[in-house]
């Protein structure tokens, strides 16, 4: 094993693109290997707890925000699915923690939901009981110009990004995202049945997470009696999955975010000619529509959860706003608060 490992390094010395070589094998493999973790998920899981969700007699751990049960009636659920760069679902940036804060006292009749891990179908965090973790770890922790490693968690989400969109394995994984989504929606606020007015579900995402609650979307219809709908803020997504199960879905574009494009771009089903796509029909029948939140970048400081202050002239109102505060004044103005969201327009 030695003597490979030191054979492997002189041949490196030979060059940058041997160097590039090996890390493209690398992630070939790796990205060949991914589904496994699904596959064996899958194999773990009951069929009561796929298909019956609603009997299930699982203990939850209660979410750090289960206080909000006490009393208070609700009417819907946010529940946030965090981007490719996230390490777990607990690590949500202060502008995220800001937005959802916001929604929280903006929409007394919802409760948030902030645990749940879109590139994990067990709801894991990369740090969990992982063969990697410790590489995970690393990467997160690095500091310095080993910063670069954090990368690796990106490209480690990516695939599992790509695997909600396949139509081999993505089954089974959206299948777990809902799983861990109904279980953290009851740890928040205990799930009652429907009485006057069907549950109201919002997946409120961002880029590679709007992929995977797409994706979810229809088991959490089929499972509970529910309108599910759909916030993409900067999402990158396909055009098959969710769009049928989704009573509206709503995406968020900054105008210089060039990272949201990458979904017409890559995938077939969002192309002008594939008419028939799930994509086109929501579309023409008014179920999709895009928002312009303001000159937003993909992430960091002026994206749509940065917490730098917006140009005045890039704002409708005088005094400092950050970026964050432009994206909610789109997402409150939404009709996704009301009992009825019928707007059939596009800005």
């Amino acid at each position: 094993m030695f003597n490979f490992v030191g054979r492997l390094l002189l041949w490196l010395r030979g060059g940058s693109l041997k160097l590039l070589a090996l890390a493209g094998i690398i992630l070939l493999v790796w990205g060949t290997v991914s589904p496994v973790g699904t596959l064996i998920w899958w194999l773990n899981e009951s069929a009561e707890t796929l298909g019956l969700r609603k009997s299930s007699a699982k203990r939850l751990v209660p979410s750090d925000r289960a206080q909000v049960a006490s009393g208070k009636p609700i009417n819907c659920y946010i529940v946030f699915l965090t981007g490719v760069g996230d390490f777990s679902a607990n690590q949500l940036t202060p502008g995220e923690e800001y937005f959802l804060n916001q929604l929280d006292q903006a929409h007394p009749d919802c409760v948030t939901v902030r645990d749940v891990f879109p590139y994990s179908a067990a709801n894991e965090s990369l740090g969990g009981r992982r063969l990697l973790a410790p590489v995970w770890r690393f990467a997160d922790n690095a500091d310095g110009w080993l910063r670069a490693a954090s990368m690796l968690i990106q490209i480690r989400n990516l695939w599992r990004f790509a695997i909600s969109a396949d139509d081999r394995y993505g089954p089974l994984y959206n299948q777990g995202i809902a799983t861990a989504i109904i279980d953290r929606m009851n740890a928040a606020h205990p799930i009652t049945p429907a009485t006057q007015r069907p549950l109201k579900i919002i997946l409120m995402s961002t880029s590679g997470g709007t992929q995977v609650s797409l994706g979810a979307a229809e088991y959490l219809d089929q499972w509970l009696d529910t309108k599910v709908l759909v916030v993409s803020v900067g999402g990158v997504f396909s055009g098959t999955d969710g769009f049928g199960a989704a009573e509206r879905v709503y995406h968020l574009q900054g105008q210089r975010d060039w990272v949201e494009d990458i979904g017409q771009v890559v995938f077939p089903s969002r192309w002008p000619w594939t008419v028939g796509s799930p994509f086109h029909q929501a579309q023409w029948q008014g179920r999709y529509s895009v928002h312009d939140t303001g000159p937003h970048d993909h992430d960091g400081p002026k994206g749509y959860f940065g917490e730098a202050i917006a140009l005045p002239e890039q704002t409708q109102k005088a005094g400092q706003t950050k970026y964050v505060d432009l994206t909610l004044q789109v997402v409150n103005q939404l009709p996704i608060w009301t009992d009825s969201p019928t707007d059939q327009s596009a800005p």
